[in-house]
């Protein structure tokens, strides 16, 4: 009953009953950056003008995992170990809200197919494969992974 419960929970409600979870148990880091994801979301639905979707909720962490990457790949060429372990903790945390993302084979075989049923042949085409690729893998696949796929795979049939 409990996990059919939290199934039915949305994105946002899940993370305002973690936060509270992390005051309660003490753990000052994860309350930090749950309070940080759950401020985000809100100044995306005050910038809507309305309550967001799990879909929108999900946005709105992506983007917030984007930065953390980001700032760790400057952490670590500053050579700040103590921020280097910080970034990745909050990546962590963002990161086990979000759907898991396919791996390079999935999106090669979506790739493939899409380029099949288009007819795809060469690295022209591109635009039109990745205009009917991209709302197949929204969310389930880095858009780099999916540009950097296409080109190889157009590259290999021309």
């Amino acid at each position: 009953m409990a996990t059919e419960q939290a199934a039915q929970r949305s994105l946002e409600e899940r993370l305002l009953a973690d936060t509270q979870a992390a005051m309660r148990s003490g753990d000052v880091a994860r309350r930090d950056i749950l309070r940080m994801m759950r401020a985000a979301v809100h100044n995306e639905e005050v910038a809507r003008r309305g309550k967001l979707d799990d879909a929108a909720v999900v946005e709105v962490l992506r983007r917030e995992l984007k930065k953390r990457e980001e700032a760790l790949l400057l952490f670590q060429q500053g050579k700040r170990d103590d921020l280097v372990a910080k970034a990745r903790n909050e990546i962590e945390i963002i990161s086990s809200y979000l759907p898991s993302q396919l791996g390079p084979e999935e999106v090669e075989r979506i790739v493939r197919e899409v380029a099949q049923e288009l007819g795809a042949t060469d690295q022209r085409q591109m635009g039109q494969v990745m205009k009917a690729v991209m709302p197949r893998l929204k969310g389930l696949a880095d858009g780099k992974l999916v540009n950097e796929t296409v080109r190889r795979v157009l590259a290999n049939k021309g």
